[in-house]
């Protein structure tokens, strides 16, 4: 495995919170990085399973944040959601929108009609996030799916992460429907495949390398995708998170963050590690040192690598030696 991890694809998907951003901050390196993939003449898209913004106002915030970025750059679920809906309906169809006044924009922009009515004989319901959905665009919703209209889900995101902390997301919502109506909705944002589909081919690329800091959204779609992905670990999931990844969640690279798209691919691919040696038992894992490698997280590759081999789920890791027990205390897995 030669060259950088970056070599041998055409555009490279990027998560955003937790990944590019935390907050109101870019995350260390994000910039540099980014900006050294396009300058390489590779593309980059913004994928965010957030249906309540358009893109512009997405490129606009990266921006803001000290991140040149334009609209064509920025992929949503709302996007996804309404190719969803364009490759199934007539155009001209009536589509009832419950979520904001981007995701009715998606919709009018592929050739549909977005409707709030049941009274405007709606053939298809799509649902994304918006902080002002009430019981009452919920009720005509159900109705309609009641009724036998298509229903897509922009994505299923149970909650939704805030200043404030986890509030509900679009995903609380689509169980309250499907609760009420007996039916699943067709999705289209992560872990699905339509979002990233769709960034891909926006781009004009083939070759896609996912990057995000979620296994389940942003690595397991990568993985029903059937492309490269480079877990971070700037966001929501941690290194017992990881070791822990049933197969569908589980990345071919994991890194501290973006820096790694430009280093060697051999560096952050996960498995066994000259500078470290794992032995897998009844009672867990082992992690010893071999001579020279302080790298923790090479520990971390190489903890996973023998792990994912004999199974999945919550495992004890011990170590073997004190430099194997710090670097096991600095991943949280001690």
């Amino acid at each position: 495995m030669t060259g950088t991890l970056l070599q041998g694809h055409d555009v490279v998907l990027l998560d955003l919170d937790g990944t590019v951003y935390r907050g109101g901050a870019l995350v260390p390196s994000a910039r540099e990085s980014i900006e050294a993939v396009r300058a390489q003449g590779i593309k980059v898209r913004f994928v965010t399973n957030n249906a309540s913004k358009l893109p512009g106002a997405v490129a606009d915030h990266l921006t803001g944040l000290g991140l040149p970025a334009e609209p064509v750059e920025v992929s949503t679920s709302a996007q996804a959601g309404a190719a969803v809906l364009a490759e199934r309906l007539p155009a001209g169809a009536r589509v009832l929108v419950v979520g904001s006044s981007a995701l009715k924009s998606e919709v009018d922009a592929v050739g549909l009609v977005p409707v709030d009515e049941l009274t405007e004989e709606p053939a298809a319901v799509v649902q994304g996030h918006s902080p002002d959905t009430a019981w009452k665009n919920l009720a005509e919703a159900c109705l309609a799916i009641r009724g036998g209209a298509l229903w897509v889900a922009c994505n299923e995101d149970v909650t939704l992460p805030t200043e404030r902390g986890e509030l509900p997301g679009n995903g609380a919502m689509v169980a309250a429907l499907k609760a009420a109506t007996g039916r699943l909705p067709l999705v289209a944002g992560k872990p699905e495949r339509p979002l990233l589909d769709e960034a891909t081919a926006s781009a004009g690329a083939s070759k896609p390398l996912m990057v995000g800091d979620r296994l389940d959204t942003d690595i397991e779609g990568a993985v029903r995708a059937g492309m490269g992905s480079l877990m971070v670990l700037t966001g929501v999931h941690t290194p017992g998170d990881l070791l822990a990844a049933a197969p569908e969640q589980r990345p071919q690279h994991v890194s501290a963050d973006l820096g790694a798209l430009h280093r060697p691919s051999a560096e952050s691919f996960i498995t066994e590690q000259p500078g470290w040696k794992v032995r897998v038992d009844d009672s867990g894992v082992e992690l010893g040192a071999n001579s020279g490698d302080d790298d923790v997280l090479s520990a971390l590759r190489a903890v996973c690598s023998a792990w994912w081999r004999h199974g999945s789920g919550p495992v004890a890791v011990r170590a073997a030696d004190a430099r194997a027990d710090a670097a096991l205390q600095e991943l949280g897995l001690g």
